[in-house]
Formats: C-alpha cells, structure tokens, sequence
C-alpha cells in the first residue's frame, strides 16, 4: 500500500497531525497497532484514570479541526484556579484565570474522549485512510521511500513517515534515534476520587517530601466533587498504596493532601505508572519525523504532555503546508529540521523547567526548603509574573503555529 505520508500512531498527538493536513492534497495513512475503536464513554460513565490538562492552545487547535465540539459534547472540566503549596513549608501561590481576563485556565478531559473527537473528526470527513491493528515490525528504505512491513505481512511505503507511536515508539527505535533518558526512581499513582467537597473547579497540586500529588477537577454532570488524581511516590511506596484496600488508600490520600477537600469518599481503580524522561537527540532524519512523546516525554508536574504533542503536530503540519507551496520536497531533512528548530527550544525548556521543580520540591537541605518556600511566597505576591506564567501555560504568548493562535 502505497500513501505521501505515513502517520504511525492514531493517538492524539498522530491523529491531530492528520487532521492538520487533511486539505493538502496528500495521500494520508493513519495507522496504529490497535483496533481503532471509539471508547463508548458515555457523559454519565465512570470516569477514565487517563486524563490531560488541556491548555487554550490545545483547545483552538482541536476546534479547528472540529473535534472539540464533541469533546464537549460528551464531558469536560474546566478549571478557572490552580492552588500550589509546599507540604513541608508554608509557601503557597494561586494561579487565577482572571489575571489575563480569560474565562478558564484550562480543562480536564480523559485521553480516550479526546480520541474519539478526533477519530470521528477523520471519519466524518473521509479524506485519511485508517489502518487499525497494524503493528510495526520493520523499517527499511525502499529506493526514494521507506518501508513498513507489519506483524501480518502487508507491506506500506510513503516517501515521509511520522512516528506518533508513543514514549516506547517502535518506529523510533527501529529508525536508530538517539535518546538522553533517565529514571525518576518514581511511580505515578493515577485514578479518580470523589470528596466530600467541590473542587470548586480548581486544580490543587501539594509538594510532598516525595513528589506531587495533584487533585484535577473532573465534572460528571452537575456533579463537582469528582477529581483526577496524580500521586508522585517512591517505587517501595508505591507498592504498599497500591497493595492497600480501597479504604486504607482513601485514608492515607486524604491525609497526604492534608484534607484539603475533605474525606476522600470513593476511588475508582488505581494504575502505577513509572515515570521516565526521555528526549530524542534528534526530532528528525531524512524522511522521519518524530512528534509528541515517541520525541519527548517529561515528568506529569503540570500536565503539559500532551499540550507539547499538539503543538508539534500543528508546527509540523505548518511547516509541510509551507514547504507544499514553494515546490520544496517535504521528506527533505532541510524541510524537517525547520519543524525540530522550531520545537526542540521549546520543549527542552518545558522539561527542564519540570525537572528544576522536581528536584527543588524533593530536596532535603533546610536552605533549600527555606528557598522554595519563600520562592513560593514571592511569586504568589507579584500579579505581575504570575499573569505571565498564566498567559504561558493558555497558550497566549510564545511562537505559536497559526491552529494555536488566538
């Protein structure tokens, strides 16, 4: 089977990059190891364990590729504050919406009803061609294309392949990618919980001595006592949380974040995630392209993951539109590098900036716990750098691609 471009990965990040380029004329094939199938999460449901923090930029880019629409249509949360506070100290900062006279900061959604969006985006248009339990096995150069022999014997051929397939892509490891990598030495709780008190559409993220524990808003209805949780523990902790029963690890999570929204009254299952960084040393070669995690993944402090991906897909998407119109080849590693100067600044910050938070917020040492703490006080008192820090994370400064852009 022959296509223009080969997207590998129909997850959010792949799936958005096709959309992207739906109206170039370009023979698209939208492939992914699985079935392709919609959730069939319904807004009355239980609540997914994956979730995201969309940013504004987020937002614009999946509305303009109409999935956002039924996004919403099913259930989204949004938030309008963020309360930050060391649990060892007593600095605090709170992030508001109404510091750059936006209505929300963003909303929580689970990963699997964004995907869903977006495949009924491609669907319902009809131009890209999906290709569901196509699993990778190997990649060669074919003469001026690559080629992609799957687990069952076809065989696809594009001159340009993307790989969307994700922090263990396949595609990047057979292409020969170069990656810097390291071990947190953490694990990830992820699962939702009901609470005694409304979040008041608030995320609320406390530093512990091991890692943060963020509570994110959900909304089933006009019910607002659901949160998203994210529990950044040790690997031995998280053994014993996860070998707790469900009234063990309601009590223990209610007293970690200090009882903020009073008792923790249900849990749904919980998942253990360990948590990795990765950054490929290279976003691109000749005729390869790698975008959203299968390029970077960072550590979940802010939710920024998948906000990062969706900018690499429109900034991708940009520069190939762009290429297209001067007659320029678009598997060219001149054309793709101009998309790896464009994001690799810009996600290198993002990580190292995560990383700087992990391991100041970690430290021991009573200076450094001074120091966070009256960081933490001062940032909170200047409107100033605050409404930047805001405007930032909303995607309303920054070399944004024109699908982001206010």
């Amino acid at each position: 089977m022959k296509a223009d471009l080969i997207v590998v990965g129909a997850g959010m990040v792949g799936t958005t990059l096709a959309l992207a380029l739906e109206d170039s004329g370009l023979r698209i094939l939208l492939v992914d190891g699985g079935p392709l199938q919609p959730s069939g999460l319904t807004p009355q449901a239980p609540f997914e364990p994956r979730v995201s923090a969309l940013s504004a930029a987020s937002q614009r880019i999946l509305a303009r590729l109409g999935a956002w629409e039924s996004i919403v249509a099913r259930r989204v949360s949004p938030y309008t504050d963020m309360r930050v506070w060391d649990g060892s100290g007593t600095g605090a900062v709170h992030f508001s919406a109404t510091a750059v006279h936006a209505e929300v900061l963003g909303h929580i959604v689970e990963n699997s009803l964004v995907q869903d969006g977006l495949l009924e985006a491609v669907r319902r248009r009809g131009e890209i061609e999906l290709l569901g339990d196509a699993r990778v096995e190997r990649l060669q150069r074919s003469g001026l294309d690559w080629q992609l022999s799957l687990a069952d014997g076809r065989v696809l051929e594009a001159p340009l392949v993307v790989a969307a397939d994700g922090a263990n892509s396949v595609l990047r490891r057979l292409a020969g990618f170069a990656t810097r990598e390291w071990d947190y030495l953490h694990h990830a709780i992820v699962t939702s919980v009901r609470c005694r008190d409304e979040h008041q559409a608030t995320a609320w993220q406390r530093f512990t001595d091991e890692g943060p524990l963020a509570f994110l808003p959900l909304r089933r209805g006009d019910d607002r006592h659901w949160c998203s949780i994210v529990w950044s523990v040790t690997e031995a902790r998280a053994r014993h949380l996860m070998a707790l029963d469900d009234t063990a690890f309601r009590a223990t999570l209610g007293r970690d974040f200090e009882q903020r929204l009073g008792e923790v009254l249900e849990a749904d299952p919980r998942l253990c995630i360990p948590l990795r960084q990765r950054h490929a040393v290279r976003y691109v070669q000749q005729g390869l392209a790698l975008i959203g995690d299968a390029a970077h993944t960072i550590h979940p402090l802010a939710g920024q993951g998948v906000n990062l991906g969706l900018l690499d897909a429109a900034v991708l998407a940009e520069v190939l539109q762009a290429a297209q119109a001067r007659g320029e080849p678009l598997d060219s590693e001149q054309v793709l590098s101009r998309y790896e100067r464009r994001r690799m600044p810009h996600n290198l910050a993002m990580m190292a900036a995560m990383e700087g938070f992990e391991r100041l917020f970690q430290a021991d040492p009573l200076p450094l716990r001074w120091l966070r703490n009256a960081g933490l006080k001062g940032v909170d008192s200047l409107d100033h750098a605050k409404a930047l820090f805001v405007r930032q994370a909303l995607g309303l400064s920054g070399d944004l691609p024109v699908l982001a852009q206010p």
